[in-house]
């Protein structure tokens, strides 16, 4: 077969270029799906193919969203979140605009559902969407466009929603709403770093993992500068998830820091030691939470106790010793000038 192209100057023998004839009809088509689907695909909305949930928990009215994929800073497409309102994850052909735009329907009063069905009804690009939404009131609502890559689906749950697109196999929102409704009683960023961890033993992303999430929120408003519970993303790592996992058990510890630190302040020493001995259970090689802990028994007339922590503590970085005699000026270490020099001198 022997084709003409444009002015007539360019002559192709494809009877003698099989594979050139395949490329180019190939090249065709994408340019036709392209062109076709303009208002659909835009260089702005990444192709954040993964797995996530959303859920809410009944008793603290706590509202979350997890996600993992084999996409760069998942965590700044997929969940969105604000407290006292509802979560949101949207991903597969992503219109971010689904975040905003669904919390901004949530605050006038709209159900999850509603809400949905306001987004899709308006986007021609509804079919190669899935988003998940969960209101203040445990309402959930998810979609998955007909053209979504396969293996998607959702599954929707009291209180929560799990959805995927582009698995490996067909277990894997199966494998997260178990996990989920099997992990009831625990703390809600725990419950659903298991459902992610729990997709992943399904097969998860087809492509593998790079990326992950979490984002919980508060049940009632807050001010605007302090209405996450947990805020964590991993944005790039070989094994996300574990990363995540990793994030997550030292923001708990650190949770049992900044408890610690407000019994000292109510002068309940004895809550102030039990909150920063768990603290360093879950972080022990962690020197600064070993230092302050030292210091707050220093403080409180324990310095037989401080002594060997901060002398061990010194031995790995002498940098800890010079931070203790800047102490004192601003009133953090109380101790006597006598102990103070005890200190000093290990």
């Amino acid at each position: 077969m022997t084709v003409l192209f444009g002015d007539c100057r360019t002559l192709i023998n494809f009877s003698a270029q099989p594979q050139l004839m395949k490329n180019i009809l190939l090249s065709t088509f994408l340019l036709s799906a392209m062109l076709a689907n303009a208002q659909v695909y835009s260089s702005k909305q990444p192709l954040v193919h993964t797995y996530s949930i959303v859920a809410r928990d009944e008793r603290t009215g706590e509202m979350a969203v997890g996600v993992q994929s084999h996409w760069f800073s998942v965590g700044t497409s997929v969940p969105w979140a604000e407290a006292g309102v509802g979560v949101v994850a949207t991903q597969s052909f992503v219109d971010k605009s689904y975040g905003p735009k669904a919390l901004a329907l949530l605050k006038k009063g709209y159900t999850a559902q509603q809400a949905l069905d306001s987004l899709t009804k308006a986007d021609p690009g509804r079919e190669v969407r899935q988003v998940a939404i969960i209101d203040n009131k445990g309402n959930v609502a998810a979609h998955t466009g007909k053209n979504c890559i396969q293996v998607a689906n959702h599954i929707k749950g009291t209180h929560y929603s799990v959805q995927s697109n582009m698995m490996l196999g067909d277990q894997v929102c199966a494998f997260m709403s178990r996990s989920f409704e099997q992990s009831a009683g625990k703390p809600l960023a725990e419950r659903v770093l298991l459902a992610l961890e729990a997709a992943q033993k399904a097969g998860g992303d087809i492509r593998g993992m790079q990326a992950a999430a979490i984002v919980v929120v508060p049940g009632t408003e807050t001010d605007s500068w302090n209405n996450k519970s947990v805020d964590i993303r991993v944005d790039d790592a070989p094994q996300p998830l574990q990363e995540l996992r990793r994030l997550y058990t030292v923001h708990i510890a650190y949770e049992h820091m900044n408890r610690g630190d407000l019994a000292v302040e109510k002068n309940d020493m004895a809550k102030a030691m039990n909150e920063y001995q768990a603290a360093m259970k879950l972080f022990p090689a962690n020197l600064e939470m070993q230092y302050w802990t030292a210091i707050t028994l220093a403080n409180n007339q324990q310095l037989t106790k401080a002594l060997p922590m901060l002398k061990a503590i010194f031995a790995k970085d002498r940098n800890w010793k010079e931070l203790t005699r800047r102490l004192p000026p601003v009133g953090l270490l109380t101790v006597t000038a006598g102990d103070l020099q005890k200190i000093l001198s290990l």
